[in-house]
């Protein structure tokens, strides 16, 4: 059975940029330029801040100024238990469950440093609507992720093309700090991000997941 997702997922929103194998193609050439010269060897991490925190349902603000916003349909992985050092095999006992996440951000120049202020604007990361315990879902990496505007199909991936699984995420992350029950891993967003615009509806589809809506209003209209 589901769980109410607000009760559970209360601690830290950890994204995880360059995940899908087709975003990370796409940027492989820009990757051998200096100063890197190959791709990262690590997941490549950002944090949502407590006020990008939004809800199915809820508007996502279009901020003034701005010339793009961009959803990112992406899977939610809620640690159950803290996890600390732990292994590939012994990282899914670390997990509550799964949920739908559209981790909404401005164009972004670089992937390695990923801006705050591209990413951390007020309600940019809408989470739900609920949790689906991780015994109700056979394989998190067989997830087809589709995200709608207005009532078209705009990304159609699956969780199949990550470039690391969520038991390989938790074991590296936890190696450097202690994921805490409640903390939300967003396990990334696939290629072909769109643009959205004030007045349109988005919503993320996840096989066996949920769907998540959310409408787009303009900054003037909420004041």
């Amino acid at each position: 059975m589901s769980r109410a997702l607000h009760d559970v997922a209360t601690g830290t929103l950890f994204g995880v940029a360059l995940n899908y194998q087709g975003l990370l193609n796409q940027r492989l050439a820009e990757f051998e330029q200096a100063p890197y010269k190959k791709p990262p060897v690590k997941p490549v991490l950002f944090i949502k801040t407590p006020n990008t925190r939004n809800r199915h349902g809820a508007a996502v603000v279009y901020p003034t100024g701005v010339e793009h916003l961009q959803p990112g349909p992406a899977l939610g992985v809620v640690i159950g238990k803290h996890a600390s050092r732990v292994s590939v095999a012994q990282a899914l006992e670390h997990v509550a469950g799964y949920t739908v996440v559209n981790e909404f951000s401005l164009p972004e120049d670089s992937y390695y440093r990923p801006a705050v202020k591209a990413k951390c604007r007020d309600g940019f990361c809408a989470i739900g609507p609920e949790l689906v315990p991780v015994a109700q879902v056979a394989d998190p990496h067989q997830l087809e992720i589709k995200l709608w505007v207005n009532g078209e199909l705009r990304q159609h991936n699956s969780t199949a093309n990550l470039v690391r699984s969520i038991p390989q995420l938790i074991a590296e992350i936890s190696e450097f700090m202690t994921l805490h029950a409640g903390d939300v891993l967003i396990t990334g967003t696939p290629e072909g991000r769109v643009d959205v615009l004030p007045g349109d509806q988005v919503d993320v589809e996840i096989a066996g997941i949920g769907r998540l809506s959310n409408p787009i209003v303009a900054e003037q209209e909420r004041r």
